[in-house]
């Protein structure tokens, strides 16, 4: 069975940078596809962004240019590098993977294995 743990999350003033990170274990991380997501108060869940097997990504529209993925195989472990990070980026953040093979989406039901989530807060 997949596990994923996210870490990296605290509270951060606007402008600030955090870099969170998912550590995977239980499956052959490299053949996955991982995705970010978060919920914000009041909210549903939303896509942040994707990274894919051969770690080409993308991004919603609201974090393009701010947030970036990247993933290390080596260390089984995917990447949220969050810069000029703004009061409207404060939500619990989730990461997930696919099984083997399976392409990464902007939807939930894309993923398979889905991290506890860790919390990000932006103060003004």
């Amino acid at each position: 069975q997949v596990q994923l743990v996210e870490s990296g999350g605290g509270l951060v003033q606007a402008g600030g940078s955090l870099r969170l990170s998912c550590a995977a274990s239980g499956g052959t991380f490299s053949l996955a596809a991982m995705g970010w997501f978060r919920r914000a108060p009041g909210k549903e869940r939303s896509f942040v962004g994707r990274i894919s097997q051969n770690s080409g990504t993308d991004f919603a529209d609201s974090v393009k240019g701010r947030f970036t993925i990247s993933r290390d195989n080596a260390k089984n472990t995917v990447y949220l590098q969050m810069n000029n990070l703004k009061p409207e980026d404060t939500a619990v953040y989730y990461c997930a993977a696919t099984k083997p093979f399976h392409s990464g989406s902007y939807y939930e039901d894309g993923y398979h294995y889905w991290g506890q989530g860790t919390q990000v807060t932006v103060s003004s």
